[in-house]
C-alpha cells in the first residue's frame, strides 16, 4: 500500500469518527440521519478504538502509548473489563464480538500496548483500565470506549461511534438469558456511567471500589456460560465471601447454578435472598413472561415453572420487611400505547392476586400499576430474548401512608 493510499484510508477513518462524534452531540437528530451516518459494527469498533488510543499523545503527563521507540518497545498494560449492554446491563453475543475486536486491533496495530484479561493479578499490574459500553440510539448503537487511569481513576481518554443497529447481535449470554431479574444494581450504572465520561473526570468510585470483586464475578459467569454449573457455584461463593462480594450478580448467580444443578431447595433459599436484596435496595424487576395479549404466564413449562416459587418468595421476603409497594407491569414496544398499557396494568393485577394468594396481608400491602412501553430497558420492540427486561415487572417500595 502506497504512503498516499493509507493517508486517504486513514482520513476516511477520521472522517467517519467526526461524524459520529458531532452527530452525537447534536439533540434532536431525526432517525434517518442516525441510521445513515452509522457504520458497520466491525468499523465502527475500529473507529472507536484508534480513536481512543491516539488520544493518548494529547494527553499531558501521561506516556504516550503512540510514541515511535528506537530501541526496545515498552509495553503499556490494560485491563479490559468486559463490556455491557448500558439499557439492560447485559453481556451479549455484540459486546463479546467488541471484547475480541477491541483486543485483536489493539494487540495487532499497537505494539506499545498489551491488553490482558479480566483478573485481578492484571489489575495488580496494570496501568489503565478500559470500559466499554453499547447505548441504543434510535436505529443504531452508540458504542463508548473510555480508559481509566487505575491509580489515579481518572478517564484519560473516551471514545465513542455508531453502529448500524442490523449489524449488532443483542441476544444475551447465557447467564443473562437465563436470569430471572434485570441485572442493574449501583455497580453496574457506574461501569456505565464511567464508559460515557469525558477525558479528565474521575471514574464511578462505587464501580471501582468494587472492582477486584467485580473480576471473581466475572469468572464465575464464564463458567456458568460455559455449562460448568459446580465451578460457577463455588465462585459465585467465593465473590460473596469478598468485602463488596453481596451483589445482586452474585446472588443472581448462586441462584442460576443451583437450579442448573436440579438443587431446587437450595435455589428458592438463594432466589429469596435475591428478592430480600432488591427489596432492601428498592430494585426488583423480575421477568414474568406471559402469553401474548393476555395474563396467562408463558406456557411452556421450561420458562414458567419456577413463577410460583419467585411469587412464595417476593411475598414471604416483603411480607418479612413489611413494606407496602407499587407493583409495577412493563411491556415490550409493540402494538398501541392504550393497548399495552392496559395490557400492562392487567398483567400487575394479576401478581398482585397471586401475591394475595400466597400472604393476604401483602396484597393489602401492594397497588398494581401499568406502565405499557414507557420504560423499556432495552426497546427494541423484538418481542424475543433480546427485548425481554421490557417485559418485567417490577416491585417499587413505597411510602405506606401513601
Amino acid at each position: 500500500m502506497t504512503r498516499t493510499s493509507t493517508f486517504s484510508m486513514m482520513t476516511g477513518l477520521w472522517l467517519s469518527a467526526a461524524a459520529a462524534f458531532l452527530l452525537l452531540q447534536g439533540c434532536g437528530t431525526p432517525t434517518a440521519t442516525v441510521s445513515n451516518n452509522a457504520l458497520p459494527f466491525e468499523e465502527a469498533i475500529a473507529v472507536a478504538t484508534d480513536g481512543l488510543v491516539q488520544q493518548t499523545r494529547r494527553i499531558p503527563g501521561m506516556p504516550a502509548m503512540l510514541a515511535k521507540v528506537e530501541a526496545k518497545v515498552s509495553k503499556h498494560a490494560v485491563v479490559l473489563d468486559p463490556t455491557l449492554d448500558a439499557g439492560s446491563g447485559q453481556q451479549t453475543a455484540a459486546t463479546q464480538q467488541l471484547d475480541r475486536a477491541v483486543t485483536e486491533r489493539m494487540t495487532k496495530n499497537f505494539e506499545q500496548i498489551e491488553v490482558l484479561p479480566f483478573r485481578a493479578a492484571n489489575l495488580a499490574k496494570a496501568e489503565y483500565l478500559l470500559t466499554g459500553t453499547l447505548v441504543r440510539v434510535q436505529a443504531a448503537y452508540r458504542l463508548n470506549l473510555a480508559l481509566v487511569d487505575i491509580k489515579g481513576g481518572t478517564v484519560v481518554a473516551q471514545s465513542s461511534a455508531l453502529a448500524r443497529q442490523d449489524t449488532v447481535d443483542m441476544k444475551p449470554l447465557p447467564y443473562y438469558r437465563d436470569s430471572p431479574v434485570v441485572i442493574k444494581d449501583p455497580v453496574i450504572d457506574g461501569y456505565v456511567r464511567t464508559s460515557a465520561l469525558t477525558p479528565g473526570q474521575k471514574a464511578d468510585r462505587t464501580y471501582l471500589d468494587r472492582i477486584s470483586t467485580a473480576t471473581v464475578i466475572n469468572d464465575a459467569t464464564n463458567l456458568y456460560n460455559a455449562a460448568q454449573y459446580q465451578e460457577a457455584l463455588g465462585q459465585y461463593r467465593s465473590a460473596l465471601a469478598t468485602p463488596a462480594g453481596e451483589q445482586i450478580r452474585v446472588l443472581n448467580g448462586i441462584y442460576l447454578s443451583y437450579i442448573k444443578l436440579g438443587q431446587m431447595q437450595e435455589a428458592e433459599a438463594a432466589f429469596g435472598r435475591v428478592v430480600a436484596f432488591g427489596i432492601a435496595y428498592n430494585q426488583l424487576g423480575v421477568k414474568f413472561l406471559f402469553n401474548p395479549g393476555s395474563t396467562e404466564f408463558w406456557s411452556d413449562p421450561n420458562i414458567s415453572s419456577a413463577y410460583g416459587m419467585w411469587l412464595r418468595q417476593i411475598a414471604r421476603e416483603s411480607g418479612t420487611a413489611k413494606v407496602c409497594m407499587n407493583i409495577v407491569g412493563h411491556t415490550s414496544k409493540t402494538g398501541s400505547e392504550q393497548t399495552n398499557d392496559a395490557l400492562s396494568l392487567k398483567r400487575a393485577a394479576y401478581i398482585k392476586q397471586r401475591l394475595t394468594s400466597e400472604s393476604p396481608e401483602v396484597g393489602s400491602r401492594t397497588r398494581p400499576q401499568g406502565m405499557g412501553y414507557k420504560e423499556n430497558i432495552v426497546g427494541s420492540g423484538t418481542d424475543d430474548l433480546v427485548d425481554a427486561p421490557d417485559r418485567r415487572v417490577e416491585f417499587k417500595i413505597r411510602d405506606c401512608r401513601a
